[in-house]
């Protein structure tokens, strides 16, 4: 199966792929718009933070999985690849713990003005007066917007820290908040209101694009912190600049809108100006211990598909097709009898949405369920039920009765 590594991956795990039968090129320089030169060919594809744009899916007929070694998927054109018939799959949860530590060196770091005091040192000064100038964090109210993997990883190191713990996710219930020992907050402003500190962990969806609008970061206590490793796009970043600029906050960002999409590149964004901003290159899950569990991820993924065709954590699978019926086909275990059923299905020009098999204990039997996108009729369930010795029974049901 030959696969195309197109950005940075644990080398260490390049021979675990080949012994999967894999044939495995690693290119983990190529550019994003040089994709689709380069993926015709490939039936795989495992790639980071690189963008999969449409171009490059219809460039390749043979491509079948798209693997995001990490969580997010807003890099790739679902939509393009869902038409193409390809999977899309990711890691969720292997770079939790790494990202949650970047959130706690850039609360540090802010509070502590850990970069300035180095840049000082490093300048042969010794200032011990300007920079005992910290607030400290124990005690300060900590806000969670998003109770996910990573979320919930945050939450965890915040209780050693001492902080309170105040969240907000679309999902969270009392009883789960009580859970995790986090006070629920009914909404989003709520948080922003209450919190010294607001630390961000949403997906980027078109309901969380651009969730920290210039209103909310106005609730936000003066001297508050935010900080953000989610997506650059959950934030209008313009709004944060304007905010910080007034001297109003401070933030702590390990993305932005926009950011470069290579490795290395000129990055001359003006929010990198203001002395109030603390950041960092998008690395949020670029430790060796993520990395190293993500591959271990990327690998189960492949193997699973090489060994039954299925796409474990696939995030383009429908969740409700447009079925309507399901026809319920009782029969011994022959050849040629679903291909019967098939053909009458056809005949009848009716779309069949999916289609599951289950043999039962012995292999002497099995029973069929197939979803159509319209009733069949009485007339071809009859035909059906008659026109095969092997079939036992046909019956049809419409779904969500």
């Amino acid at each position: 199966m030959k696969t195309l590594i197109a950005d940075k991956f644990s080398e260490a795990h390049l021979d675990r792929l080949a012994k999967l039968g894999c044939e495995v090129t690693y290119n983990p320089t190529v550019k994003a718009e040089d994709l689709p030169k380069v993926i015709p060919g490939y039936k795989v594809l495992i790639v980071r933070s690189k963008q999969v744009n449409g171009e490059a899916i219809k460039a390749s007929d043979e491509l079948a999985l798209i693997v995001r070694a990490g969580a997010g998927v807003n890099t790739i054109d679902v939509k393009a690849a869902s038409a193409r018939g390809v999977f899309v799959t990711n890691c969720p949860g292997k770079n939790s713990i790494a990202v949650a530590e970047l959130v706690f060196a850039l609360l540090l770091g802010i509070d502590r003005r850990i970069p300035e005091s180095i840049a000082s040192l490093r300048s042969h000064k010794w200032n011990k007066k300007e920079f005992s100038k910290a607030d400290g964090i124990y005690g300060k109210t900590l806000g969670v917007v998003g109770v996910g993997q990573i979320g919930r990883e945050v939450i965890v190191r915040a209780r050693a820290f001492g902080l309170r713990i105040i969240a907000w996710s679309r999902s969270l219930t009392d009883e789960h908040a009580q859970e995790m020992g986090v006070e629920r907050c009914p909404t989003v402003d709520d948080v922003f209101r209450r919190a010294d500190i607001v630390t961000l962990h949403v997906a980027l969806k078109p309901e969380t694009r651009k969730l920290v609008t210039a209103e909310r970061l106005a609730l936000l206590k003066p001297g508050a912190i935010l900080i953000n490793t989610a997506r650059g796009e959950v934030v209008d970043q313009a709004a944060l600049r304007a905010t910080l600029q007034a001297g109003k906050l401070r933030a702590g960002l390990d993305v932005f809108d926009p950011e470069p999409a290579e490795g290395t590149a000129d990055f001359t964004d003006p929010i990198l100006d203001l002395p109030n901003l603390y950041a960092t290159h998008h690395v949020g899950a670029s430790t060796e211990q993520a990395q190293e569990a993500i591959a271990e991820e990327a690998i189960r993924i492949i193997a699973t598909f090489i060994k039954t065709g299925q796409a474990i954590n696939c995030v383009n699978a429908a969740t409700r097709t447009p079925a309507q019926w399901q026809l319920v086909v009782r029969h011994y275990d022959r050849v040629g009898v679903l291909a019967f059923v098939m053909d009458q299905i056809r005949r009848a020009d009716i779309n069949i949405q999916e289609v599951h098999n289950l043999i039962l204990d012995g292999a002497l039997a099995a029973c069929c369920r197939i979803q159509l996108d319209r009733n069949p009729g009485n007339a071809l369930v009859s035909a059906i039920a008659r026109g095969n010795p092997d079939i036992i029974s046909v019956e049809l049901l419409k779904l969500g009765d």
